[in-house]
């Protein structure tokens, strides 16, 4: 009975410390688990695994464009491991809010009131009619999804609820957009939907457009039209050849081929068509010049009504402007009148090459496991081959892109593998306590069962199976305590986080049947085996002596 009143706190102790480690190792490996899972999908859902872009450049989101056409596109969308490619272009932006009334006290008594503005900075990413829906279709919150059609230039936008509730937007709104350009830009777009996914280090900066908008604004390519100079030459028209875009040393093909000549001048005696093919180039180190973007066409459509071989004697202003008479509100179609003719003008501008250019490739694969392997594919099917427009191109992993992030996660790793290796050892020394106990207290049995023949081992695996027992017990408890507490967490989120700091608003959970059964099963194997030292014991237990013991 003595005994008994002894050993029973030290028994209860280890079966509880058992149970502590299996509810701590238990909630540990889904905390982490569900963490690291919950990041990673949620990084991966705002970029991609794997981005084709410009080598040379350091960040994804300010990288000089390249051609969309690749002919390596078809064979990455059919590589094993790959679920989808798509593709994407980057541009920085200013929000405004709108004027918001702040009233407040003066220290006369009097009511004053101000208005304010907010300005926020942000990405808007531009995707196209190929771009998976899935990530935000799961996370959107209010209103719908963008629709992008190829046919045409779409201002709908899907914004954050941090972005939303910073500048007072909401659904439905229009939102006033500036854009830094040779000269700033501003631009209207239209709030559709508003997602949210608690993942805070992107949610206040990503907001999904349209890709022909965001390659229209970062004057990708080529664009050309032609104008009419408002002063004559000499009596004649000058005719002028303008384009944005490209890397400023522009050519212009009047049709004699390149020249550098930016336009022409003339009296038009016949229905005329001019054509206008414009490009930029460089110069290469062998003194070679070549094209650097896609060039774009531009047209200008002359008619002449009556007297075609007169004069042309033009209508001038008093500061010596041609008069015009515009034919549409547009102002691209208009006429000139002379004393015996009539100049109709109609102005074709280029459709622009903007639209072959994005920021990169967007590679997503199916298993993250296989992310290195695929990484490796791509960066032997891609990487130091130019492509047919003598375009450099690199690819890099979401670990590179997101680096810091993926750090903190790897550092996770170890702080799991410290909590369950000191939780483990925890146990195994409070059951090794109690074995030692419970051979101390029963040396007389002991004693009783050599002297009448039985070996050491067969009495140590008594007590093996009895410190079994008592593990066993601890973990059913620490298994019921723990999976209760993650079911509640997952289901309900009862513990919240700070996502500024965590990346996420409420502690994930994660854990897979094999995390589980490894658990347990390792737990249970190494307190056993550990259990063996102390076991030794019973070998030192002289039969004489622990008889009399009482």
């Amino acid at each position: 009975m003595e005994g008994n009143k002894v050993s029973r706190p030290i028994v209860r102790i280890s079966i509880l410390s058992i149970a502590l480690a299996i509810v701590v190792n238990l909630i540990t490996i889904a905390v982490v688990t569900g963490f690291q899972h919950e990041v990673r999908q949620k990084v991966s859902g705002f970029g991609s695994h794997a981005f084709i872009m410009n080598a040379g450049e350091g960040s994804v989101y300010e990288c000089n464009p390249i051609l969309k056409n690749q002919a390596f596109f078809s064979g990455i969308n059919q590589m094993n491991g790959v679920s989808h490619v798509q593709k994407i272009a980057y541009k920085p932006v200013l929000f405004q809010s709108d004027e918001k009334e702040i009233k407040y006290a003066l220290s006369n008594g009097k009511d004053t009131s101000q208005f304010q503005q907010e300005i926020l900075g942000a990405i808007i990413k531009g995707v196209g009619e190929d771009f998976d829906w899935t990530f935000f279709r799961d996370h959107l919150k209010k209103g719908k999804l963008p629709i992008f059609k190829p046919d045409e230039i779409s201002n709908e936008l899907l914004i954050s609820s941090r972005i939303a509730r910073d500048l007072n937007y909401k659904v439905g709104d229009e939102i006033r957009a500036f854009f830094v350009k040779k000269q700033p830009v501003k631009r209207m777009f239209k709030v559709v939907g508003i997602y949210e996914t608690g993942l805070e280090e992107f949610d206040k900066k990503i907001v999904i457009g349209d890709l022909k908008n965001i390659q229209k604004l970062n004057d990708w390519g080529i664009q050309a039209s032609i104008t009419l100079d408002d002063t004559l030459n000499k009596g004649y028209l000058l005719i002028r050849g303008n384009i944005t875009g490209g890397n400023g040393n522009y050519r212009y093909d009047w049709g004699r081929g390149y020249e550098t000549t930016p336009g022409l001048s003339f009296c038009p005696v016949k229905d005329t068509v001019i054509r206008l093919i414009a490009s930029d180039f460089l110069t290469t180190i062998g003194g070679k010049i070549e094209t650097a973007s896609i060039p774009d066409t531009a047209y200008l459509s002359i008619k002449v009504r009556g007297d075609k071989m007169s004069f042309c004697d033009f209508k001038l202003t008093s500061g010596g402007e041609i008069i015009r008479d515009f034919l549409n509100k547009q102002g691209t179609k208009y006429s000139l009148t002379c004393s015996r003719k009539k100049l109709i003008f109609e102005q074709k501008d280029g459709k622009g090459s903007y639209q072959n250019y994005v920021s990169g490739f967007e590679v997503m694969v199916d298993n993250w496991g296989n992310l290195d392997k695929i990484i490796k594919k791509l960066k032997r099917k891609i990487e130091f081959q130019p492509t047919e427009n003598l375009e450099e191109l690199k690819v890099t992993s979401i670990m590179d892109n997101e680096a810091d992030i993926f750090v903190w996660l790897g550092f996770l790793d170890l702080n799991v593998l410290i909590i369950l290796i000191l939780m483990i050892v925890i146990g195994i020394i409070n059951m090794g306590s109690a074995l030692l106990v419970l051979i101390l207290i029963r040396t007389n049995f002991i004693g009783m069962l050599k002297a009448m023949g039985a070996t050491n081992w067969s009495i140590r695996k008594i007590f093996l199976y009895q410190g079994a027992f008592l593990i066993g017990k601890g973990m059913i408890i620490g298994n019921i305590v723990g999976l209760s507490f993650c079911f509640l967490q997952s289901h309900f989120g009862l513990i919240t986080l700070n996502p500024e700091v965590y990346y996420l608003n409420k502690v994930p959970i994660e854990l897979s049947f094999w995390h589980w059964l490894i658990l347990n099963l390792g737990t249970l194997v190494i307190c056993v085996l550990a259990l063996v030292i102390p076991s030794y014991v019973i070998t030192r237990v002289n039969p004489v002596k622990a008889i009399k013991f009482n």
